[in-house]
């Protein structure tokens, strides 16, 4: 599930990131997620448009003075309150970190919290925030697989050295190495495309669809199969990451046929695994309704 670490306004305080993660780990949730902005321009309309990396009739959840927090220092504080939850991003905005850095950062959150990090990355939508960073917002793609490339080889290769456009070194060493074994998992976000797919078919282990894609999900999986074959990727051979919605039923507690329903259909498709944005229902009983919620779900699939 994500949690917000972000708010309209700001809040008294963020301990209900805390209170989310800890009440998710012991709830008996997989991963808890957290997303990302450096920072805003005034056009927040372009979220809504798809030929930048937005998504039709989306809307950004704050104003350009919303609060975001950083999300790997979100995670990395989450990692030292929790023992078993993973701990992941949706969405990084990659291309505005240099690749050493960002290597070292993940590499060392996952190695504090014993190898519970997973990396969900993509390009994003706003010009202005590659503005401000200094990155180039025509190279975004580009500069997201260099990134990747680099981390990746980072953290398998004891010497690493790379000549790229913009990029060059040798017989670089960075230690230590990822817990877990081939580095930390990339979850590539993205619509089906040739970009999307040949990143995902040399990077990563899990796609996160966006847009249309995300929409008709067994549509978009067939398609993404196809287009990853074609880069030359195996075809069965990531993960997919679905969003699962709650409903309430006539009581106000969560709608459990329904979920186990969308649950199995998804999984049907092809998803194999299963995200809730965030818990949409009032408060009530959270550690009765979830857990509940929980077991409906895995029975189901």
């Amino acid at each position: 599930m994500g949690i917000p670490s972000f708010s309209a306004e700001a809040p008294a305080n963020w301990d209900h990131l805390t209170d989310w993660a800890q009440l998710l780990e012991g709830c008996g949730f997989d991963r808890v997620l957290v997303s990302e902005h450096i920072a805003f321009g005034m056009n927040m309309d372009a979220y809504a448009d798809p030929k930048v990396g937005g998504t039709e009739g989306g809307r950004q959840p704050t104003g350009p003075d919303g609060h975001w927090l950083e999300p790997l220092t979100v995670l990395t504080h989450l990692a030292a309150r929790t023992e078993r939850i993973r701990l992941g991003t949706n969405i990084l905005l990659a291309p505005l970190r240099p690749a050493a850095v960002l290597a070292k950062t993940v590499v060392t959150m996952d190695v504090l919290s014993g190898g519970r990090i997973d990396l969900g990355v993509g390009v994003g939508w706003q010009r202005e925030e590659y503005d401000v960073a200094g990155v180039d917002f025509t190279k975004r793609g580009a500069i997201l697989d260099q990134t990747l490339e680099v981390c990746q080889r980072l953290w398998r290769e004891n010497e690493v050295s790379y000549t790229g456009p913009g990029l060059s070194f040798d017989r670089i060493h960075q230690m230590p190495k990822p817990v877990q074994p081939g580095g930390v998992p990339i979850w590539v976000s993205g619509t089906v495309n040739r970009a999307v797919a040949r990143r995902l078919a040399r990077f990563g282990k899990y796609w996160i669809p966006w847009g249309s894609d995300a929409r008709d999900i067994a549509a978009g999986i067939e398609r993404m199969r196809a287009a990853v074959e074609q880069a030359g990727g195996e075809p069965d051979g990531f993960g997919v990451s679905g969003a699962l919605r709650v409903k309430a039923g006539p009581d106000g507690r969560p709608d459990l046929a329904a979920a186990a329903a969308a649950a199995a259909a998804q999984a049907k498709a092809g998803v194999s695994d299963l995200r809730l944005a965030f818990w949409p229902l009032p408060d009530g009983d959270r550690e009765r309704d979830i857990p509940a919620f929980v077991d409906a779900v895995r029975n189901a699939v």
